[in-house]
């Protein structure tokens, strides 16, 4: 058995907040294996780095013993998760989220082992409620408390309509906490209501209470908007492993370490001998070579991480990218930046007219990626490596 303050610490690693925490250690110090859940609606077919957050610490708490209850959230994600919406999220069709939430079982097991992950769908229960369950699960709520949910709050006092099928939401998350008997339910600090709603539920039925365990919300590779798809600013962990590794290289330096805190699979020795490294001047270069080797490896195997870092490595020997690309931050006004004006403004092009003719001749990149969009605007808050021809660099932050 592993000692409770040993199997207590890993699980703190990274974690925003634990609720609360000594009742999280009684139940450690039962010895049984604990039921840990997490849900996912299936809202997309895609998860990213900022998922592996939450999937990373799932591993670890596997790792130490735990039985991991996945849970597909079809039947909620026919309503839409309002958390964080300022206006009612459309709902997902039944199809939708069997196709959704297919995808989503073959990449988690990137990460959970597959024979110790239980996987859960809240239709099972939900479907069999009748209305009279439904609103005895209603009655343990009262629209002020739902209205004190920062979301809420913002859409009623700004007159933006609230469906009440809303409302319906963060019970119906709660209640799976019910049903399951979890111990411990995990997610990020964006869905800390509801998680406490599964508590107060819990109570309402006559369960035990679950602990409560938060993680940090990953920043894109903007470092300003949290990693989202819809927004682009996002790592698939289905991309390519080359457009892995060079969207990791492309994250600015103080950024590296919050991915590496949040994402890596390091000891937190290994990780202090990085920082320790740095400030000895290493170039942080290699630190972030070796922690875009581990991800890629992650989602493939050992020779494939070897192999994106070879090819990347290969570029630089080739001259296609010096390892010293100039830093440059540019001013958009808050509108975001046309690329053509881009790409002059960083002194890559003489001027916009020479800038939408490389587009055109193919000559322009983006984080090694070729583009042919000469109406391309780069938003707020995005960094990224742009190249003119074969020896013009440099790394544009949008500000």
């Amino acid at each position: 058995m592993i000692p409770v303050q040993v199997a207590l610490a890993e699980i703190q690693r990274g974690a925003e907040e634990i609720l609360v925490e000594s009742e999280l250690i009684e139940k450690l110090e039962t010895g049984r294996p604990l039921r840990i859940k997490a849900g996912f609606d299936p809202t997309a077919p895609d998860l990213h780095l900022g998922h592996t957050v939450l999937l990373n610490k799932l591993k670890q708490f596997q790792d130490l013993g735990h039985e991991i209850l996945f849970l597909i959230g079809d039947f909620t994600g026919m309503i839409g998760d309002p958390t964080g919406k300022n206006v009612t999220r459309k709902p997902l069709t039944p199809e939708q989220v069997q196709e959704n939430a297919k995808s989503y079982q073959d990449q988690v097991f990137k990460i959970l082992d597959p024979t110790k992950t239980t996987v859960v769908f809240n239709s099972h229960w939900m479907n069999a409620m009748s209305s009279a369950d439904m609103i005895r699960l209603a009655s343990n709520h009262t629209v002020a408390r739902m209205l004190e949910r920062d979301d809420f709050d913002k859409r009623y006092k700004g007159g933006q309509p609230i469906a009440i099928h809303e409302f319906l939401y963060p019970l119906i998350q709660g209640y799976d906490s019910v049903e399951l008997n979890a111990d411990v339910e995990l997610w990020g600090t964006d869905q800390k209501f509801n998680l406490l709603m599964g508590r107060e539920l819990q109570k309402a039925y006559g369960k035990p209470q679950q602990s409560i365990l938060t993680m940090p919300i990953l920043e894109g590779l903007d470092g300003v908007q949290k990693m989202s798809k819809s927004l682009g600013n996002y790592i698939g962990i289905n991309d390519s492993p080359k457009d892995i590794f060079g969207k990791l290289m492309s994250i600015s330096d103080d950024l590296m370490w919050r991915y590496i805190d949040l994402l890596s699979f390091k000891s937190v020795v290994e990780i202090q001998q990085w920082r320790d490294d740095v400030a000895a001047g290493q170039n942080p270069i290699e630190i972030k070579k070796d922690f875009a080797q581990e991800i890629v490896a992650r989602f493939n195997d050992d020779e494939v991480g070897k192999q994106a870092r070879d090819g990347f490595e290969n570029q630089f020997k080739k001259g296609e990218m010096p390892e010293d690309i100039p830093e440059i931050e540019l001013a958009s006004g808050g509108e975001g930046m046309p690329i053509a004006n881009l790409l002059k403004d960083a002194g890559l092009t003489s001027s916009t007219s020479e800038a939408m003719r490389m587009i055109k001749q193919g000559a322009v990149k983006i984080d090694m990626q070729k583009i042919d969009d000469k109406s391309l605007v780069v938003m707020n808050g995005e960094q990224h490596i742009f190249q003119v021809g074969k020896r013009k660099y440099a790394k544009v932050s949008v500000v």
